[in-house]
């Protein structure tokens, strides 16, 4: 397997572009799910306070770290090519849950993520929802522009940001948002938040890439996966990673980890992508940011 590109963030922070989300993984299975996708060549996870699994993720990377994996994302062995994996091989994000907005209470959320999942610094952290309504948002962003300096995160953003949010966001903020990770598919393009996001700077990141499993119904993308050989799920990937988001769809299973990585030996063509730009239905999969409190 081909390694993810890796683009550079507004702060000069590389992150791989195809990563390994971890929502619903169950806490008990996040540590072998974790070592069998490093096996296939991804090296960045997603996950979050909310999801209960962080202790799992970092046990499945600590493992890894020391032991020899495969240069180009193999499953490891002996011979050229081999290098032994180490932390600054693996970008980890996480995510402050809803009911620990505001300054002290990020901080504390903060200490019990890195408890959890037992490294020293993540790569990424992450403000879930804005919860608007409870006016906390700029202050927990206050507390992660903290964490940013002091060296304890190598980059901090937002998850579910809306345009106003952002707007919001900016008049105050020191630090310019890394991410927005959105819920982002075929069916939900986002194309004018996408459009915001280049303008200031901040990278698109795609949650429920494949739409909970709804687009890869989608006949158009099969039909696509026929002219392709490839899978429907393979063909939505390529679109996310061609338009320019940063994805992050999960797998439960070996086999689903290594088709999921399986998708930089081909391109979709300028017809294809025309495609699959016309099947916005703005059709969400999870809840609108405006009514999550």
């Amino acid at each position: 397997m081909k390694p993810s590109p890796r683009p550079a963030l507004n702060n000069g922070v590389h992150i791989d572009q195809l990563g390994f989300g971890l929502y619903k993984v169950p806490p008990q299975d996040a540590a072998a799910l974790v070592a069998t996708a490093l096996g296939e060549g991804y090296r960045h996870f997603d996950t979050a306070a909310m999801y209960g699994n962080e202790t799992g993720v970092g046990r499945g990377i600590g493992g890894a770290i020391g032991t020899s994996m495969a240069s180009d994302g193999g499953t490891g062995g002996s011979g050229e090519g081999v290098h032994s994996l180490e932390r600054q091989d693996i970008f980890v994000t996480t995510k402050v849950w809803n009911d620990d907005h505001g300054y002290d209470a990020t901080l504390r959320a903060f200490d019990t993520s890195m408890a959890n999942l037992g490294l020293d610094y993540v790569d990424l952290y992450l403000i879930h929802w804005p919860c608007a309504g409870r006016g906390l948002f700029l202050e927990t962003y206050r507390a992660m522009e903290t964490l940013y300096r002091e060296g304890r995160v190598r980059a901090i953003g937002v998850s579910n940001f809306q345009p106003g949010h952002l707007e919001q966001l900016m008049h105050k903020a020191e630090v310019v948002p890394a991410v927005n990770q959105i819920e982002l598919h075929p069916w939900l393009q986002q194309t004018a938040l996408r459009t915001l996001h280049e303008q200031l700077g901040i990278r698109t990141e795609a949650w429920s890439p494949l739409g909970r499993g709804h687009v890869l119904t989608d006949p158009a993308i099969g039909a696509l996966a026929e002219k392709h050989g490839r899978t429907p799920a393979q063909i939505i990937i390529r679109w996310h990673l061609q338009v320019g988001n940063v994805v992050i769809p999960k797998a439960s299973s070996a086999g689903r980890i290594k088709e999921n990585f399986d998708v930089f030996d081909f391109e979709l063509d300028a017809g294809d992508m025309d495609g699959i730009a016309g099947l916005e239905r703005h059709h969400r999969t999870g809840s609108h940011p405006d009514n999550v409190n």
